[in-house]
């Protein structure tokens, strides 16, 4: 595992709970080249007189230099964590899904605030519709198969499809991909509702047709 020293007085915000580390609050990053290299490896973060702070994905390449997991010493970044976080998210939301408009894109999964930093994951037409995933950090890209796997048992629906947002993974250092990742790809022309309105979208890439 990676470890990431903060700088003395940098660990302000992971004390309070700031799930974000810059590069700027990192003082080195000690670990294996090919480990420091590759976006999305976990990594204990640390204090400068080595207090533990939390476990994060680290990404050289990104302006957010790592993304926390947990805050927790005791909690480790595995299969178990993941599943976990993704069944609490879709618990989370299972209500909203179920009572939303079927032609609506109902959020299941908000990154942060699931605990799943970068993933957002949205439903339309319901448990035989589709799931439409976008993967906007190394971390929760790494975990991509886990974490298809765990919104196909936790939802029961059979379709995920991947949405990159180009500019974010770009940045990010990742390739940008649109594929279906479990199931069938939706069609290029779904009715949407949104504010009211119905609206012809192609779901796969958000794309909205002029009326």
């Amino acid at each position: 595992m990676l470890i990431i020293t903060i700088k003395q007085g940098k660990e302000k915000g992971l004390l309070s709970g700031d799930p974000w580390i810059y590069p700027s609050a990192i003082d080195n990053v000690q670990g294996r080249p090919q480990e420091r290299s590759k976006p999305g490896t976990t990594a204990l973060v640390q204090s400068s007189s080595r207090q533990f702070l939390a476990r994060a994905a680290y990404n050289a390449k990104s302006q957010i230099a790592a993304r926390v997991w947990t805050f927790r010493a005791d909690e480790a970044v595995d299969h178990a964590m993941i599943k976990r976080r993704v069944h609490a998210a879709v618990a989370r939301s299972a209500h909203a899904v179920r009572s939303a408009d079927p032609q609506a894109m109902v959020a299941v999964i908000e990154g942060e605030k699931d605990g799943l930093p970068g993933l957002l994951v949205h439903s339309y037409g319901g448990v035989a519709g589709y799931l439409i995933s976008q993967f906007n950090a190394a971390g929760v890209d790494m975990w991509r198969v886990t974490i298809v796997q765990a919104l196909l048992a936790a939802t029961g629906c059979p379709n995920v499809f991947e949405r990159s947002d180009e500019l974010v993974r770009k940045g990010e250092g990742l390739p940008v991909i649109w594929r279906a990742l479990a199931g069938e790809e939706p069609p290029q022309r779904l009715m949407v509702r949104s504010a009211n309105r119905l609206a012809p979208t192609d779901i796969r890439t958000g794309f909205v047709y002029p009326r």
